[in-house]
């Protein structure tokens, strides 16, 4: 089954389905007919010796510098070629991936100038999975994402690195393998390629679905460890979240009442205590706050992945045919929901360091051994895993810090402010992993604590996550290098974000 791009309502969900299932892709006849059109547009420009910018002008300081027809072509080569100055590891093969698409179904939507030779060498590239190689630094996501997008083109005319069935490799060298000839950029291509917010778009979008994802997954971890400390249920009860008005909130009690259905650990308030720590009680409030963020964060970026957000636009007005020099290229929206999605993902690993500190700490855990462990005393058992889980979310609040609110002036002050959404998409991952980690430590710790308070009274629910994990991370009978269970966990978790 192909994704069918059209230019107007690609969803995230597709592309999470794109991922997943190795898809490929496809265009409607619509829109290839709309690329047609707007490319004759860009033809009567060159043929009349029209003065718009990026066809027939410089860029940026230089858009008032008239080029000769003769060199347009080189023009846009020269700019791919200049601007291909990103810096640091690679994004991932799937944000590469994803980039790939969002720039191709901008191009459909009509208002960029490019060729179909243009759109059917950035399908080739889809469909057969040749990745570029994109360094992750160097955008300052204001003028486009110029210096990643940069080295997305550079691919597509042969001379940059891309990954291909496993291999870095010459990107000429694979089209030559598959005989197929370099792009070559016509007038106004080079600038179609590159002005836009593709790299922090894509980026945010993988981010967005893994997120949300461990949304979702924090809900059982976190039921395994309200059964270890014989929590509370009242507190979900629907009657308390319908008055408070916000859905997501309500959503998650429910989601957790259902998780506890059936347990033999979980208590009725004044059995045990009266009321659960925060972090038990209020599950609903903090994880439906972040939930509360990510449906804002997929609205904006869905928004911006159908969006014409390169310069100059073309605009057919039926009587006359309008070229405008905007700014859609700026990534400011982008950038406050990515660093909106920053703060959402962090509070989820916030609240689940203090999860995991109540089970290991025998001050708070009720009657369950010091830090879980064997042999309290000679063996240290969980003690050090609450250390890494503790450094995990300290280190996010510093990446949570928004990038949107930083600007720098470049080209000469012609582009005197940027929105660092780039940036901004990049720290989001980093939070995303940070929290991950700290999630499979609290799975990792609860899974212990509820085998020693019996898990035949575990809910059914939450006992088929634990069967599920104990493939993964064996029982804690003595101490061992918890830095593989970790990881393991945490890929486990990753996994799930495509396969569940």
């Amino acid at each position: 089954m192909s994704l069918i791009l059209t230019g107007e309502q690609l969803k995230i969900s597709e592309i999470r389905e794109f991922l997943s299932r190795k898809n490929k892709v496809d265009i409607s006849k619509e829109a290839l007919q709309r690329v047609k059109q707007s490319r004759a547009t860009v033809e009567r420009i060159i043929a009349n010796k029209e003065t718009v910018y990026g066809i027939t002008t410089g860029f940026g300081l230089f858009s008032d510098v008239r080029i000769d027809p003769n060199q347009y072509n080189q023009l846009q080569m020269n700019l791919i070629r200049s601007h291909a100055c990103g810096v640091g590891a690679p994004f991932s093969e799937n944000v590469a991936l994803v980039m790939m698409v969002l720039r191709l179904n901008t191009l459909l939507k009509g208002h960029s100038g490019v060729t179909t030779d243009l759109v059917e060498q950035l399908l080739f590239f889809i469909n057969e999975r040749i990745i570029p190689v994109i360094p992750q630094q160097g955008s300052l996501g204001a003028s486009g994402d110029l210096a990643p997008l940069s080295h997305l083109a550079l691919a597509l005319i042969g001379e940059g690195q891309v990954t291909y069935r496993g291999e870095q490799l010459d990107s000429s060298d694979v089209l030559r393998s598959l005989k197929r000839k370099p792009l070559q950029l016509q007038a106004k291509e080079g600038l179609a390629l590159i002005n836009g917010t593709q790299a922090m778009t894509a980026q945010g979008v993988i981010t967005y679905i893994e997120t949300e994802s461990i949304g979702y997954q924090a809900e059982w971890i976190a039921a395994l460890t309200h059964q270890a400390l014989n929590g509370i249920t009242d507190a979900y009860h629907e009657a308390v979240h319908r008055v408070r008005n916000f859905e997501e909130q309500t959503e998650v009690a429910r989601r957790m009442s259902d998780w506890l259905e059936g347990s033999k650990l979980t208590t009725r308030q004044g059995e045990v205590r009266v009321q659960d720590p925060y972090t038990l009680r209020c599950i609903p409030q903090i994880h439906g706050a972040s939930f509360q963020v990510f449906n804002y964060v997929r609205e904006k970026l869905e928004f911006e992945m159908n969006a014409a957000n390169d310069n100059p636009l073309i605009f057919d007005e039926g009587d006359e045919t309008l070229v405008i020099s905007g700014g859609n290229f700026h990534g400011q929206p982008v950038a406050f929901a990515l660093d909106f999605l920053k703060i959402g993902t962090s509070e989820l690993g916030n609240v689940s360091e203090r999860r995991l500190e109540r089970l290991v700490n025998p001050q708070l855990n009720g009657d369950l051994p010091a830090f879980l462990s064997p042999e309290p005393g000679l063996q240290s058992g969980a003690m050090i895993m609450q250390y890494a889980a503790a450094s995990l979310v300290s280190e996010n609040k510093t990446l949570a810090h928004p990038a949107s609110v930083d600007s720098i002036p470049s080209s000469a002050n012609q582009e005197d402010h940027v929105s660092m959404g780039t940036i901004a998409s990049r720290h989001g991952y980093q939070i995303l992993e940070n929290v991950r980690r700290v999630l499979a430590i609290e799975a990792i710790i609860a899974l212990q604590a509820v085998e020693l308070k019996g898990i035949e009274k575990l809910s059914p629910a939450t006992r088929e996550k634990y069967d599920e994990l104990r493939q993964i991370v064996p029982s804690i009978t003595e101490d061992r290098q918890f830095h593989q269970d970790i990881e393991n966990v945490s890929k486990h978790l990753q996994k799930l974000s495509y396969y569940n």
